[in-house]
């Protein structure tokens, strides 16, 4: 390889991590950055570099999906499956070809498109894209309750399949490469699909199975784990299964089993996840040139805004709206339908395909994807907020470094700072209130470390080192709260300054805290009882019940059941 283009990557992937801090003052999705730093190298930017090989772009733009998939799949709780797995698969299908239609009859107004080839504009542009969702939604220091998060998550990746469905079948159609049946197409959907879910739940397993029973070095279990992920991609691939589909669901077996180094396994995947879509939108950005996009930007226009104003609505209010959102989180997943590198890589099928009209659709898909992460990406933070769809996060470790001793089981080494106003006084080592199972292993204090004697009193500027499992991490983290958060997310803001427990009868509220009920809900239900009907059996920690004076917030789920619930005075602001 010639060695000015290996400095000229070089240099872009390090221009462009430096950037990466604008991201967050200037309110912008990181991947913008990527996709600037990438269109300013190539040939109409001060770069100049000539870059035209998309057969190497498509292959590195799979490998790089595949990567933040699977990293995506392992930081995916099965937990969310309960309120997310029904509405997400039917935003998944049924939401991706009601996107694929609207979005072809307008391409079919605006370009004055042949009536397949509109079809293959709205097939390319149809899923909303994991890379983009899943590095908003983790990259912004968002934590919005579980039944919107689950959904998008979900959604965005497990749509590929139908995308890719879509599209492959039309591309073969208008290059004349007729199916012989139309069950054909629809035994292709099938294939995908099935041999996607089962590659993916078998290989998650295998992999779990494999580096549970290895005997490594520390550093060889997150190479392990991506390897044996990018085999599965290849082998579904290979035998004409979805392998997106594959390896995400790989992801989801693996992070929600017990996986030895899991943590170190999670760190190394977030780098890598990263590298892969710096480098998939750098490429993608070196691949486009600006100037050809001006005379489809007008139209190009248009369909973003339809995509985003009207078609993205109707494909998520036709598809989820039994499934008891409130107009707050419908409003909210119609706005999150972000595209990303996955609609500008399914552009690459018709230039590989010769079609006469490819180089169009390339800049429509890209252009489409640019205006969806300007309008909807800038905007997603300050929406999930203004509509109150935040939830206070957990908090978590600075470090965690698993002990790689059989006789440790899965207990880790945790590196917990002690900030904020509660650790302004000094307090003993004995009066610290730990969950059972852990023990301090020290305390580091202006780069001395200490042993942990009762008397030893520790305050803010602290970092306390515990052995814990990782089951512990949400009590621990209450405390040794070491996380500035919001106002308006601190504990008792959000949640009211009385703490009930789920099987607490209304009637017991009248009589204990005088409140009037409208009639509207019976006395004798229980708080459990009136978050699952007014959630439809799926309650998630934030719901609100509004009674009277006073407003109810779960505080504590269990499976699909309130067991501790929140209680403040109607007025109190989130």
């Amino acid at each position: 390889m010639d060695p000015i283009l290996m400095l000229i990557g070089a240099l872009m992937l390090v221009i462009s991590i430096i950037l990466s801090p604008l991201s967050s003052r200037l309110g912008m999705p990181v991947l913008l950055i990527f996709l600037a730093v990438g269109m300013l190298a190539g040939e109409d930017g001060p770069g100049g570099v000539v870059f035209d090989d998309f057969q190497l772009a498509f292959l590195i733009g799979n490998l790089a999906l595949a990567v933040i998939l699977l990293d995506g799949g392992m930081r995916t709780r099965a937990a969310t499956f309960r309120v997310g797995l029904r509405p997400a698969l039917l935003l998944a299908t049924i939401g991706v070809f009601i996107t694929a239609i609207g979005a072809a009859l307008v391409a079919y107004w605006v370009f004055e498109l042949h009536w397949m080839t509109a079809l293959l504009v709205g097939a390319i542009i149809s899923s909303t894209d994991a890379a983009a969702v899943f590095s908003l939604l983790q990259g912004r220091g968002l934590n919005l309750n579980e039944r919107v998060s689950a959904t998008l998550e979900i959604e965005s990746g497990s749509n590929d399949p139908m995308a890719i469905f879509l599209t492959v079948m039309l591309v073969t159609l208008i290059s004349d490469e007729q199916l012989t049946q139309g069950w054909e197409g629809l035994l292709m959907l099938v294939k995908q699909f099935g041999i996607g879910s089962v590659m993916g739940v078998a290989g998650g397993l295998l992999i779990v199975s494999v580096t549970n029973r290895m005997r490594l070095m520390p550093a060889m279990y997150p190479l392990l784990v991506a390897a044996a992920g990018m085999a599965l991609f290849a082998a579904t691939n290979s035998i004409e299964g979805s392998g997106f589909l594959a390896i995400y669901l790989a992801g989801v077996v693996i992070g929600n089993r017990p996986v030895r180094m899991m943590p170190m396994i999670l760190q190394v995947h977030d780098g890598l996840a990263w590298l892969a879509q710096l480098s998939l939108f750098l490429i993608l950005g070196l691949l486009i040139t600006p100037s050809e996009m001006i005379p489809v930007a007008g139209g190009a226009l248009v369909l973003s805004l339809a995509m985003i104003f009207v078609i993205r609505p109707v494909a998520v209010l036709t598809t989820i709206w039994p499934f008891g959102f409130n107009r707050r989180e419908l409003f909210f997943i119609c706005w999150v339908g972000l595209r990303g590198a996955v609609p500008i890589v399914l552009a690459l099928f018709p230039i590989m395909a010769g079609l006469p009209e490819a180089q169009l659709l390339f800049h429509i898909a890209f252009f489409v994807v640019l205006v969806s992460l300007l309008v909807q990406g800038t905007s997603l933070a300050p929406l999930a907020r203004k509509l109150k769809l935040e939830v206070p996060a957990g908090d978590e470790p600075d470090l965690r470094l698993p002990l790689n001793v059989p006789n440790a089981g899965d207990h880790e080494l945790m590196l917990f700072p002690l900030r904020g106003p509660q650790w302004q006084e000094p307090t003993p080592l004995s009066e610290l209130r730990l969950p059972a199972n852990t023990a301090i292993a020290g305390v580091f204090r202006d780069s001395h470390c200490h042993a942990p004697v009762p008397q030893l009193a520790v305050t803010s500027g602290d970092v306390l080192a515990v052995f814990a499992t990782p089951s512990l991490l949400t009590e621990l983290g209450k405390s040794l709260s070491g996380r500035q958060i919001p106002q308006h997310l601190a504990e008792r803001r959000f949640f009211g300054d009385f703490v009930l427990h789920g099987d607490a009868l209304l009637s017991d509220l009248e009589q204990v805290y005088g409140i009037q009920l409208d009639g509207t809900l019976p006395s004798e239900l229980s708080l459990a009882q009136c978050f699952a009907k007014l959630t439809k059996g799926h309650p998630v920690v934030g719901d609100q019940v509004e009674l009277d004076q006073v407003t109810l917030v779960a505080r504590a789920t269990d499976a699909d059941r309130v067991t501790k619930v929140g209680l403040k005075m109607i007025g109190e602001e989130n």
